[in-house]
């Protein structure tokens, strides 16, 4: 109530307005809000800032240890934090007694960065020689206290980095309103615009954009363009604030979609967020998986829901049919369906025999395709019959049937978790919008591919060579985390059209304890090693929803719950089906880690024969193959330990996967 009383009179006509003593900016006041909250005030002139709420106590001494000011060089209004200074006397000298070690020289990454070249990203003057002084540890601790667009810079630079500065068109003449300004400064105008900031939860406070992001989400593209980056770096914020925008232009249709129906489920909230629950959005976006999105097109078309065939009435119908042949496993025959013949909507012998193992490189043989091929047509002609569709299946339907329309579904679509296109999705959805600009537009990350093998794009059309970028700002997760994770991975990951996902120069804006690594003798030990671990984080105030626990595929879900049990915690086992909302602790699969965040994540059961599952090196035919199934099993690795943001803990029962010896 006091915030909006202020709004309606920014004079505070009956509030108590209190100087704050010993504040070395004297433009700080106190306002009361009741007996112990108080508010903190910036007041010059007729301008009124919120600028901070807490206890009486903490409340002052935030604002005794910050100053308010313009930015010398780019001009960003900012709160600077003002480094408190700790004398401590020197000990007496002693006479020497032996000589001293020699250690090496202390590497400070700033030493030889002038003022001018810092000044350029926003480092406030108070802290240059400073920051000039501090070894690489020291930095990681600093950047926490710098406005955010220094601790970018600040960052990029101790790793080597040459950051690009921003540079504005034309000046802006209020420091309020400036890019960089808006990352910590809302301008609120009117009683409603406050009264909805402060009612929404705190992850309304999420989806607000970086400036870098902001360019890509206001850039022109005159033809399909991508945006890729690590996880954390603010993608799906990407896409969420780019549909919005396509949305606001005269006729605009907008598809915004994504892999699942749980992460289809996580845009729509996070759009009504964005949106502040706007009810002209409605029409104007739709929000969808990429199954349900051809599904709803099919009903419009046909006047009927398409019979989706699930994987395990399919898998029926494969073994039947698959029982005469000799020489060929049952996984060898269902890889061979779902990744070539479905996935690739093969309709006849004489492709088959021709096909170039586009997406899966094993070897197959002429002969064996023969023997193999009237099976596929056999559960094909039994799909039929039944009146069902693989997924794929609708895919290609729904793509030709749009392909040679001049009117089309949609003006523009955005697509989130975009590396696990599959070919089938990718001809869809390019067939789905119309020709003109802006018309498709991609997020994802190399790195977390896991459901689909690599194919070539531009074979299919779809051509993003010069329109794509790489987000180097990590806002989610912790730099420790980010660091271990990314060592999993190469630092520089190509796609078949010679894109690049590149990691060097990413950084995060926050540090954390390191992950825990721990290599166990028995499954027993490592249920009581995460139990405590867990019971920690619950002890530290960490709520049970806000942590995950996930394993390489199910057969290994009952270590896990094992582990909850000794809790006294009974876990929420996720099914992909839905979004996670629980308030038990999330149990369940690497894939299903998707997407998803927690506060805290534990990976358990990373044994030698889980990652890679031996299951999958064991259907392998030739090196090729083998190093696909090595890349995907690293990624699914990497893709459970990002859903951290501050706490992970990975685990396994000797002799563990040696992608363990990645963190060490």
């Amino acid at each position: 109530m006091a915030a909006f009383d202020l709004q309606m009179d920014p004079t505070g006509k009956g509030k108590s307005f209190h100087r704050i003593d010993g504040a070395k900016d004297k433009n700080f006041w106190s306002v009361r809000a009741n007996r112990d909250i108080r508010l903190i005030v910036h007041k010059t002139g007729e301008r009124v800032v919120l600028c901070y709420v807490d206890h009486h106590d903490d409340a002052y001494a935030w604002a005794t240890r910050r100053i308010f000011e313009v930015h010398p060089h780019t001009q960003a209004l900012q709160i600077v934090e003002i480094e408190e200074t700790v004398e401590t006397r020197k000990p007496a000298p002693s006479a020497p007694t032996e000589p001293a070690p020699v250690s090496a020289p202390i590497s400070r990454p700033l030493a030889a960065c002038s003022d001018d070249e810092l000044l350029i990203y926003g480092v406030p003057t108070q802290w240059l020689d400073r920051l000039r002084q501090a070894d690489t540890d020291e930095l990681l601790d600093l950047v926490t206290h710098l406005p955010q667009e220094a601790q970018e810079a600040v960052l990029a630079l101790a790793v080597g980095e040459t950051p690009i500065p921003q540079v504005f068109e034309q000046a802006i003449s209020d420091s309020a309103l400036h890019p960089d300004a808006q990352r910590r400064f809302r301008v609120v105008e009117g009683r409603e615009a406050l009264e909805a900031a402060l009612d929404y939860p705190w992850d309304q406070w999420t989806v607000f954009l970086h400036p870098s992001q902001q360019v890509l989400v206001d850039k022109e593209f005159n033809g399909p363009a991508r945006v890729g980056g690590s996880a954390g770096t603010g993608k799906t914020v990407v896409a969420l604030h780019r549909a919005k925008r396509l949305s606001d232009l005269p006729g605009a249709k907008v598809l915004l979609t994504t892999f699942s129906r749980p992460l289809a489920s996580s845009l729509r909230r996070k759009l009504t967020i964005l949106t502040g629950g706007e009810k002209r959005i409605v029409p104007s976006i739709n929000i969808a998986s990429f199954e349900d999105a051809a599904s709803e097109l099919y009903t419009l078309a046909h006047g009927r829901e398409p019979y989706i065939a699930k994987e395990r009435d399919v898998r029926v119908i494969l073994q039947r049919e698959a029982a005469v042949l000799d020489g060929f496993t049952e996984r060898f025959v269902w890889a061979e369906w779902r990744d070539v013949v479905d996935n690739w909507q093969i309709n006849t012998l004489d492709d088959y025999v021709d096909v170039t193992r586009k997406g899966k490189r094993s070897r197959v043989g002429r002969k064996q395709r023969e023997a193999l091929w009237p099976v596929f047509e056999r559960t094909r002609d039994a799909l039929t019959r039944k009146g069902m569709l693989t997924a794929s299946a609708l895919f290609s339907e729904m793509g030709d049937y749009f392909a040679d329309r001049h009117e089309k579904p949609y003006t523009h679509i955005v697509v989130d978790e975009a590396q696990d296109l599959g070919p089938g999705e990718l001809r869809f959805l390019a067939a789905l919008s119309g020709s003109g600009t802006d018309g498709l537009f991609f997020t994802g990350d190399l790195g977390q591919r896991i459901f689909q093998h690599p194919f070539s794009w531009k074979s299919l059309g779809v051509d993003v060579r010069g329109r794509s970028s790489t987000l180097t700002v990590n806002y989610r997760t912790s730099h420790q985390i980010r660091e271990a994770a990314d060592s999993l991975l190469p630092r520089i990951i190509r796609d078949m059209d010679g894109n690049e996902d590149r990691r060097v120069g990413t950084i995060s804006l926050f540090n954390g304890p390191a992950p825990e690594v721990y290599k166990l003798k028995t499954a027993e030990e490592e249920q009581t090693t995460v139990a405590v671990w867990i019971e920690d984080l619950l002890d530290k105030g960490i709520p049970p929803n806000e942590i995950g626990v996930f394993v390489r595929d199910r057969s290994y879900l009952p270590r896990a719950r094992a582990m909850l049990a000794t809790l006294g915690q009974e876990g929420e086992t996720l099914s992909g089906a839905e979004e996670h909302l629980s308030e038990r602790i999330a149990l369940g699969t690497m894939h299903l880690a998707k997407g998803l965040e927690y506060r805290a994540v534990a990976v358990m059961a990373c044994d030698d024969e889980a990652l890679p599952l031996q299951a999958r090196i064991e259907d392998v035919t030739d090196d090729a193959e083998l190093d696909e199934v090595y890349a995907t099993e690293r990624h699914l690795l990497y893709v459970a330990c990002t859903r951290a943001r501050e706490h992970l803990c990975v685990t396994g029962v000797r002799p563990v996967s040696e992608f363990l010896d990645a963190f060490l």
